[in-house]
């Protein structure tokens, strides 16, 4: 990518979706079947009943490259003329190199500056804003933001509290450059963390502080929650954060069309849409069948939702991430295809 400002204004548009998710369907009665648990246990405290695995074959950019695929064939957009390729995700193949270079390569998008997010499961909200900021700066036209997670490898499957709630996928959207005379685009985002909480939700292993390299116990190798603290957060900061978006943009609840949490917990999403007042028939939810997908999750959905012809082409859809850090992220945008 080599980034000349453009003289004439352009305002970031939402212009096309794409997802792919694994083949192998884990139900809850693959849980019940080897461990103290029941389908009920699970429904009534997740909402989720199924989830995606990857093969054993595949890793995070496998799943990231036939997502990146599915979005540029829905835009009708060449590979080569993607500027940026930006992949939320905090399950990457390697430390180094990214999964979006990876992505970039096997794609063909030999022409794009490529990075990885990690914001966990705000990564997504995350990638949108850096997309919007490089297009509407004129330094790109066309940005790809693919989340793509495969959490299955990286939680204990002894552990009830977290193994039930995870699944695998990736999905994302075309953030392109429109006439701001005739494109609303995205009005704007809240975007935030509180590193005070980060040790509620972490991998121990693998970084600098705790490497791999060096003896650790078991459980150290597998995703630490403690689900108390996270839900509370979680249900929080998602009408926190919806409150302070919707003020900054001057609109009000019942001028949303749609709106798309992240899939964590159904629990989460009612407690917070029940605060807000917001009416249920507004809401898209898929976590039932896809467990959390942490930074794939949103962009699924909102694929999901488009392919069911609940989001149609105009929709004023508010869009809010929460997740490890502790993270959180907000934004508005019309769809635009």
């Amino acid at each position: 990518m080599i980034a000349v400002r453009s003289r004439a204004p352009q305002r970031a548009r939402l212009s096309a979706l794409g997802a792919y998710v694994p083949e192998q369907v884990v139900t809850n009665a693959d849980f019940v079947a080897r461990m103290d648990t029941t389908d009920e246990w699970i429904v009534s405290r997740t909402g989720i009943r199924e989830r995606r695995y990857a093969r054993p074959d595949q890793a995070t950019s496998d799943l990231a490259i036939e997502a990146a695929r599915a979005v540029l064939d829905d835009a009708g957009l060449p590979a080569a003329d993607v500027d940026a390729l930006i992949v939320p995700t905090c399950t990457p193949d390697h430390l180094f190199p990214s999964v979006a270079a990876i992505t970039a390569d096997a794609i063909g998008a030999h022409n794009a500056a490529a990075f990885d997010i990690e914001a966990a499961c705000s990564g997504f909200i995350y990638g949108l804003s850096q997309a919007t900021a490089l297009v509407e700066s004129g330094f790109a036209r066309n940005v790809l933001v693919v989340g793509a997670e495969l959490f299955s490898r990286l939680v204990d499957p002894d552990d009830r509290s977290t193994c039930i709630l995870f699944g695998d996928g990736a999905a994302g959207a075309l953030v392109t450059a429109g006439d701001p005379g005739d494109t609303d685009g995205f009005l704007g985002f809240d975007l935030g963390a509180d590193g005070s909480l980060a040790c509620e939700l972490l991998l121990p292993v693998g970084g600098t502080r705790q490497p791999a390299s060096q003896p650790f116990a078991r459980e150290a190798a597998y995703v630490q929650m403690n689900g108390r603290e996270v839900f509370r957060f979680a249900t929080r900061v998602m009408e926190e954060t919806t409150v302070r978006i919707l003020e900054a943009v001057g609109l009000g609840i019942d001028d949303i069309d749609l709106l798309v949490a992240h899939q964590a917990n159904q629990r989460i999403i009612d407690h917070a849409i029940g605060r807000l007042g917001f009416d249920p028939a507004k809401v898209f939810n898929n976590v039932e069948h896809y467990g959390n997908t942490s930074a794939a999750s949103i962009p699924l959905a909102l694929w999901e939702a488009r392919q069911a012809g609940v989001l149609r082409p105009g929709m004023q859809t508010l869009l809010v991430g929460f997740g490890a850090g502790l993270t959180w992220g907000a934004t508005v945008v019309r769809y635009e295809p």
